[in-house]
C-alpha cells in the first residue's frame, strides 16, 4: 500500500473521529436541543434542523481543529509571483509579553516564508534609518507590524502577495486565530471586509495585516509605543481606497486588541430636524400605549407622531386613538388587508419630516435618547437606513443588524444572545455597518427613502421590505448601519413558530421567492459577515 494512500486513509480516519467528536461533545452539552435538532432533520425540515445544530456544534472545543481539517488540506502555493515584486518587511514588536522562544517561533516563521524583519523595542526610531535603507532599495514594498509571539500561517506570505498585486490600497488584512503555549490553534476571527465604524471601536487590522510602505507616516510614527495602531491609521488616512481584507486566517496571535468598551456617549446634535414617526397598528391597545408612553418620554423636541389605523375593530383600541390629543398625534385611517409597505409608504406621503422613523407599535422605549442617537447617524453623508439593538423582554437580542444569505434570505445577526455576553467579538454591541436592518425602528432621510424608491408594496406587502429597502440605498451609496447605544424592547414572541396559516404561508412563499430571485440571496456573501460563518445560524458560529 502506497504511502500517500496511506496518508488519505489516515486523513479520513481523524477527519471521521473529529465529525463523531464534535457531534457527541453537542450531545452531552445540550441533550434537549440536539434531539430536537435531530427530530427536524428526520422530518427532512433541513433549514430548520441546520439552524439550531449550527450553534450546538459550534460550541465543541473540538469544532475548530474540524474545520481546520475540512478546510486546510493542502498548503496555500505561490502562484509564481516574484516575491521581490511584493517586498514585506516585518517589524517586530518585542514590547508585549513574551518569551525568549515565543520570539524566535516569530522569526523563524518570517525566516521560513522570505520575510525579512527588523525587532522594535517600544518605539521604532532607533531602527528607523536602516528600515529606510531596506526600502530605498526596492520598487515596492511593504511593512508588517507584527508582536513577538505572534506567527505567519502556512502559506501567509502567497497570500498576501496574490493580494498585493490586485489592489491599489495602503492595508491590507487577513483573519487570525490565537495559538496556545502548546502550540493549539482557537478562537478563530472570522473578519467583516471594511467597516470602518467597526474599526473605530474594534481594532481588528493591528497586528495582521500589511502596510504600503510611506516614509512621511513612519516618521511621524516612530516615536509612539502603540506604533503600530498609530501607522494602520496613519494608512487609512493618507489614501481614499479602502483596505482589501483577504478572508483566510494568515496569522497565529498570542492576543489581540479589545473592544473599546463601555462605548463613548455621544455629543449632543446642535441642531434636532424634524423626524415624523409613523406607527402602524391594529387593535391591541395594550402595545399601542406603551410605545406611545414612550415616545412621549423620549428625549427629542422636534418629533412629528402618525399612528396609521388599519382596520381596528376593538371598542377599547378605538376608543383609546379617538382620545388621542390630536394636537400631538396623527391618525390615519388605513383600509383593506394588511400591507406593511402601503400602509408606511402612505405614512410618508403625508409627513413633513427631514427624517422618517419607521416604529412597530409593539417596540417599548426603555431609554430617552434613542432617537437622537439614530438621527446622529442618519445623518451621516454615506449612511442610508439606520437600526436600532432590540431586545426580546426576557433581555436577550432580538435584532443587531440583519444579515443576507441566512437560511438562503436574510437572518437577524447575534439573536439570542445576552448583551452582557462577549458573543463573537463583542459585535452585537459595537455600531458599525450592515447590510441591512430591521424596519420595527429604522430611521432613515426621506429624500433618501424617496431616491431609493420606498418600500415594495407589490412583492413585499409583509416581509422582507426593510431588506429591500436597505439593499436599494446601500446600491445608492448609503450603507445600512446598526447601533447599539439606541436599545429598545421588542414585544415579538420568542415561542412563536415558523409555520404560518396556509395563506400567510403561501404569501411568505411568495415574498421569499422574490427576495432570493431579486438579490439573488441562495448565493449571496454578505460583505459584514464571513464565507466561513455559518449561514444556518444567526449567531456568529464557524461553518462546520
Amino acid at each position: 500500500m502506497s504511502e500517500s494512500l496511506l496518508a488519505r486513509i489516515g486523513f479520513r480516519v481523524r477527519l471521521v473521529w473529529c465529525v463523531l467528536a464534535v457531534y457527541f461533545d453537542a450531545l452531552r452539552m445540550e441533550p434537549a436541543k440536539f434531539l430536537v435538532a435531530t427530530k427536524w432533520w428526520i422530518l427532512r425540515k433541513k433549514v430548520r434542523a441546520r439552524g439550531q445544530f449550527a450553534p450546538l456544534l459550534s460550541r465543541s472545543s473540538r469544532a475548530y481543529p474540524l474545520w481546520l481539517l475540512k478546510r486546510h488540506r493542502g498548503r496555500s502555493r505561490d502562484l509564481g509571483i516574484d516575491p521581490l515584486a511584493a517586498a514585506v518587511i516585518a517589524l517586530v514588536d518585542t514590547s508585549g509579553p513574551h518569551d525568549a522562544l515565543q520570539l524566535q517561533q516569530t522569526i523563524k516563521s518570517l525566516h521560513d516564508q522570505g520575510v525579512a524583519y527588523h525587532t522594535v523595542q517600544g518605539a521604532f526610531r532607533s531602527i528607523l534609518p536602516a528600515l529606510i535603507a531596506d526600502l530605498a532599495s526596492r520598487d515596492s514594498a511593504w511593512i508588517m507590524p507584527i508582536m513577538a509571539g505572534d506567527s505567519l500561517a502556512s502559506g501567509a506570505m502567497a497570500a498576501y502577495r496574490q493580494a498585493i498585486v490586485q489592489t491599489q490600497a495602503s492595508i491590507i488584512y487577513a483573519d487570525d486565530d490565537c495559538i496556545s503555549p502548546s502550540g493549539k490553534r482557537h478562537d478563530p476571527h472570522f473578519k467583516p471586509d471594511w467597516n470602518a465604524p467597526l474599526f473605530e471601536c474594534c481594532d481588528y487590522v493591528t497586528g495582521a495585516c500589511l502596510l504600503r510602505a510611506d516614509l512621511p507616516f513612519m516618521d511621524t510614527a516612530a516615536d509612539r509605543r502603540d506604533w503600530a495602531s498609530c501607522l494602520v491609521r496613519q494608512a487609512l488616512d493618507t489614501t481614499p481606497v479602502k483596505p482589501v481584507h483577504v478572508p483566510a486566517v494568515l496569522h497565529h496571535r498570542l492576543q489581540r486588541p479589545q473592544p473599546m468598551l463601555p462605548l463613548a456617549k455621544l455629543t449632543s446634535l446642535e441642531c434636532f430636524p424634524l423626524v415624523s414617526v409613523i406607527i402602524p397598528t391594529r387593535n391591541r391597545v395594550d402595545l399601542l400605549r406603551t410605545c406611545l408612553d414612550g415616545l412621549a418620554r423620549t428625549a427629542y423636541p422636534n418629533l412629528e407622531v402618525i399612528v396609521v389605523d388599519n382596520d381596528s375593530d376593538d371598542v377599547a383600541t378605538l376608543d383609546y386613538l379617538a382620545r388621542l390629543d390630536s394636537g400631538r398625534y396623527r391618525v390615519l385611517r388605513h383600509h383593506g388587508p394588511f400591507n406593511y409597505s402601503a400602509i408606511n409608504n402612505r405614512a410618508v406621503s403625508q409627513a413633513s419630516g427631514e427624517l422618517i422613523c419607521l416604529l412597530n407599535n409593539d417596540i417599548e422605549i426603555i431609554a430617552s435618547d434613542w432617537l437622537a442617537i439614530m438621527v446622529t447617524a442618519a445623518l451621516k453623508p454615506d449612511v442610508g437606513a439606520v437600526g436600532a439593538r432590540l431586545l426580546y423582554p426576557d433581555g436577550r437580542i432580538q435584532h443587531a443588524g440583519v444579515v443576507i444569505g441566512m437560511g438562503n434570505a436574510a437572518g437577524h445577526a447575534h439573536r439570542f444572545v445576552n448583551p452582557a455576553e462577549v458573543g463573537y467579538f463583542s459585535r452585537h454591541n459595537l455600531p458599525q455597518f450592515t447590510t441591512a436592518v430591521t424596519a420595527a425602528c429604522l430611521v432613515v432621510r426621506r429624500d433618501r427613502f424617496y431616491a431609493a424608491g420606498m418600500l415594495d408594496e407589490e412583492n413585499f406587502p409583509v416581509a422582507f421590505n426593510d431588506v429591500d429597502l436597505c439593499l436599494r440605498l446601500n446600491e445608492m451609496g448609503w450603507q445600512s448601519f446598526y447601533e447599539p447605544r439606541a436599545t429598545l424592547i421588542h414585544h415579538e414572541s420568542v415561542s412563536r413558530g415558523r409555520d404560518a396559516d396556509p395563506i400567510g404561508a403561501a404569501r411568505f412563499a411568495r415574498e421569499l421567492a422574490a427576495l432570493q430571485q431579486r438579490w439573488h440571496t441562495a448565493e449571496f456573501v454578505d460583505s459584514y459577515h464571513h464565507p466561513d460563518l455559518s449561514r444556518a445560524s444567526e449567531t456568529f458560529v464557524i461553518r462546520l
